[in-house]
């Protein structure tokens, strides 16, 4: 196993198919090269997980068996399956129509290269993979079965990133499906994106989605004790440069300490409902001192899911891009494009929130500072302010369509600021949209994507991807490839297909 392994406590099986026409010495070096391609894989430091092996599979009842057992251990993350020998399709029925964890087929053989020279009808019978998984293509096919297919030897590296990519994907839906995501308040009055139906999610994605009065909250602020307080401020003085009157001894100590308290009462109480993301709104503070800043961007820092304004949908998106990148260097934060660089061809998007920005997005030392905010009707809330570290990312958004929900996803490249930003009092990222702003901006709303998004810096299109085809999410790309008008008809395209996909 990789040491350095994101997710030690989850396995990924894998697991070999054949039969018995060839007999019991074919059957033994199968086994035997199964479990070398196994330990590959379990060695490749872009495989997150474990990768466990599973004695081969030669009959209808074994395949049941082991389908069922994956779904009810909590470990298994997902399957891998690769037809060594001729594994007749049809005793494979079963087991997929069971099958309810993530499948990958793997489509390669125990040698690289052909050993011209020695081959006989002994070695075709044992080294069949070639035409063994098109038969478990084919019925993968007709049952209509979610899987992703990845073609290669496995001793290559893309062969192995691909393998990752799917793994991570596979974790981030099994943190999807066991999801729960408190509210505190509702969402942003009059806004219609932030909207969507709860009960939907929980069908489709498995996320448990509840709402907790905000003055639950603010009773838990206040039983905060100084002694428990005192460390965590200790604490953002090590890690943070602190603005002078927030330190001990100046004269907005005291807010300092709020946004402390609401950290600890935050966890708390997240951890008691066992939720794994939260919303907040600006317009639903109750008894809270200040809006949520500071608290909410540690928060997200140590990989909860997040979503301004009771924007669920983008606290289910941040906690999955929390998920699926970890271990990796950078971050993933709520982001919203705000404004815009127009300047001929150097057109950027400058991104930020009111306050809530994760602090994963940089390696630098933020700066924790007390500003005004004009919104929210409180006392001035304390933040951490920086900029996002420079390097390639993904945008990615979450929209109700009623029928389905969709997901927009944009690579972009993070780029540092043209120049400083003295007056800008938040956290903030800038990004170049592939393949430029226009057609990024015209595809994004045709598209009918949300303004709330997650940032990540960790894991780009590719995962997002398959997590998208796991989950049955619709998901619209925009890249170096995408015209305004091609991405049109892909939305219409797209839209007459899961209308005609439901029945009637």
């Amino acid at each position: 196993m990789n040491a350095s392994t994101p997710y030690p406590e989850q396995e990924i099986w894998f697991c070999t198919g054949s039969q018995h026409l060839y007999g019991e010495d074919t059957l033994r070096q199968v086994a035997e090269q199964s479990r070398e391609i196994a330990a590959r894989l379990d060695d490749a430091a872009a495989v997150p997980a474990r990768v466990v092996w599973k004695p081969v599979l030669t009959d209808r009842d074994a395949i049941h068996r082991l389908a069922l057992e994956a779904n009810a251990d909590p470990a298994c993350l997902g399957i891998i399956a690769w037809m060594h020998t001729f594994s007749p399709a049809k005793m494979w029925i079963a087991g997929l129509g069971a099958l309810d964890v993530p499948l990958l087929h793997l489509h390669t053989q125990a040698n690289v290269e052909l050993p011209w020279s020695t081959i006989d009808f002994d070695f075709m019978n044992l080294n069949q993979a070639a035409h063994g998984d098109r038969e478990f293509g084919y019925i993968q096919t007709r049952m209509g079965v979610r899987r992703t297919t990845v073609a290669g030897h496995v001793s290559h590296e893309p062969v192995q990133r691909r393998v990752g990519d799917w793994a991570r994907a596979a974790a981030g839906w099994s943190a999807t499906r066991g999801m729960r995501l408190a509210r505190f308040g509702d969402n942003m009055r009059g806004v219609a994106v932030t909207e969507g139906d709860k009960t939907e999610a929980e069908i489709s994605l498995g996320v448990s989605i509840n709402t907790w009065g905000v003055n639950d909250l603010a009773d838990a602020v206040t039983e905060v004790s100084d002694a428990e307080v005192d460390p965590l401020v200790a604490e953002y003085e090590d890690l943070y440069d602190v603005a002078p009157e927030l330190r001990r001894g100046g004269d907005r100590h005291a807010s300092l300490r709020d946004g402390a308290r609401q950290e600890i009462a935050l966890t708390t109480m997240l951890d008691s409902l066992g939720a794994t993301a939260f919303t907040t709104t600006f317009e639903d503070l109750g008894a809270l001192r200040q809006l949520p800043g500071l608290a909410v961007q540690r928060l997200m820092g140590a990989g909860y899911g997040f979503g301004a304004e009771g924007d669920w949908k983008t606290a289910i998106l941040v906690r999955v891009a929390k998920v699926m990148g970890a271990g990796l260097p950078g971050g993933a934060s709520l982001m919203e494009d705000y404004t815009y660089d127009l300047t001929p061809g150097s057109e950027k998007i400058l991104g930020a929130h009111m306050l809530e920005v994760c602090p994963s997005l940089t390696t630098g030392r933020p700066s924790l500072q007390i500003h005004p905010l004009a919104i929210g009707d409180r006392d001035d809330p304390v933040r951490l302010v920086f900029h996002a570290d420079p390097g390639p990312g993904v945008v990615v958004a979450m929209s109700d369509l009623r029928d389905r929900f969709r997901l927009t996803a944009n690579a972009v490249d993070v780029v540092a600021p043209d120049a400083p930003l003295p007056h800008l009092p938040v956290a903030h990222a800038v990004w170049r949209p592939q393949p430029d702003l226009a057609t990024s901006a015209e595809a994004w709303m045709t598209a009918g994507a949300a303004h709330h998004t997650v940032l990540s810096t960790q894991v780009g299109v590719p995962v997002f991807e398959e997590w998208a085809h796991m989950s049955g999410t619709e998901l619209l790309v925009i890249d170096q490839e995408t015209t305004s008008r091609g991405f049109a008809r892909e939305v219409r395209w797209n839209q007459a297909y899961h209308r005609l996909s439901q029945g009637v």
